[in-house]
């Protein structure tokens, strides 16, 4: 636990590593097109639950693990974002299934920790190209509902991305409460 409080508040953030391709802004929206590096990833699955609910279930799990619950009892420090897979109704509104991950730092992709908690599990995943728009605030589920709706007007039917997922990334500890980054991001097709 004592690992987990020092890492929020103490270690510097390693940032997800990615290159931006292409800006665009549409109906007052700005985003971007990104390359993000593949690695490997902490990942824990919740379900039967509202989304922020379920989220915040996550994230704790995953902050126990990089704070040192893990094999080799050693805290990793944070990286950013942490990112929630969110499963979109018909409606719009989200499913109560959520995939909370986090990149693991760049010195223990070659060798990851194995997490104590056996609901994480440590995935690679392939580099992506994704669309991507920024808000401030303390994001909530109506927040990244109501991104996901603008960010998909205004990329219109031109644009070719997963309309099955998309991913809701938060880049601050709770503990800031000005200048905070949240993200939605699309995985284009």
């Amino acid at each position: 636990m004592l690992g987990m409080i020092k890492n929020s508040l103490l270690s510097t953030v390693e940032a997800w590593p990615y290159q931006v391709l292409s800006k665009g802004e549409k109906e007052q929206l700005s985003y971007e097109e990104r390359a993000c590096e593949g690695g490997w990833f902490a990942a824990v699955e919740v379900s039967g639950k509202p989304f922020d609910e379920a989220s915040k279930e996550g994230v704790l799990k995953l902050l126990k693990y990089v704070g040192g619950t893990n094999d080799k009892g050693i805290g990793m420090g944070m990286t950013a974002p942490v990112s929630i897979t969110a499963f979109p109704a018909e409606d719009g509104s989200l499913q109560q299934k959520v995939k909370v991950s986090l990149r693991l730092p760049s010195q223990f992709q070659a060798n990851p920790p194995c997490p104590s908690d056996e609901s994480i599990k440590i995935e690679e995943r392939q580099g992506m190209t994704i669309y991507s728009t920024q808000f401030g605030g303390y994001a909530k589920e109506v927040d990244y509902v109501n991104y996901a709706a603008k960010l998909k007007s205004a990329l219109g039917s031109e644009a070719a991305y997963r309309k099955d997922f998309y991913f809701c990334n938060g880049y601050d500890p709770p503990m800031k409460p000005y200048g905070r980054r949240n993200e939605v991001w699309f995985v284009k097709e």
